[in-house]
């Protein structure tokens, strides 16, 4: 027999335990209940879904439908305005570069006209 340690027994080392105990004893009678048991205990441990189970998970999909439509249109409908905002910032910035750009040649002009007039 297997000695128990401190640590809980896992689905392996339960089989094993079943399966040399019953070799050892050799009656294939204990051997086919202790391994019904082990499909008993291991069915247990994984669980099984039901029909009500599986119509309420259907049923809180089919509710998260409409939530997830709605959070897609408001992504696109985001995408849009950040698409529409890139768009005005581009248009911003050429302007403000065009402006720099007339204030530096006016800055020229005046400079020019101001050396032209100290000369005289």
């Amino acid at each position: 027999m297997l000695a128990k340690s401190k640590k809980c027994w896992t689905i392996g080392n339960v089989f094993l335990f079943l399966f040399f105990e019953t070799t050892i004893k050799g009656k294939t009678m204990m051997k086919a209940v202790k391994l019904s048991a082990l499909v008993a205990v291991a069915a247990l441990a994984t669980g099984c879904a039901s029909n009500s189970d599986i119509q309420n998970l259907q049923g809180q999909i089919d509710s998260l439908k409409p939530q997830v439509s709605a959070a897609s249109a408001d992504a696109a409908s985001a995408k849009a305005a950040a698409a529409e905002a890139a768009a005005k910032a581009a248009a911003a910035e050429a302007a403000a570069n065009r402006a720099a750009q007339y204030a530096q040649d006016t800055n020229s002009k005046l400079d020019r006209m101001f050396k032209k007039s100290q000369h005289k």
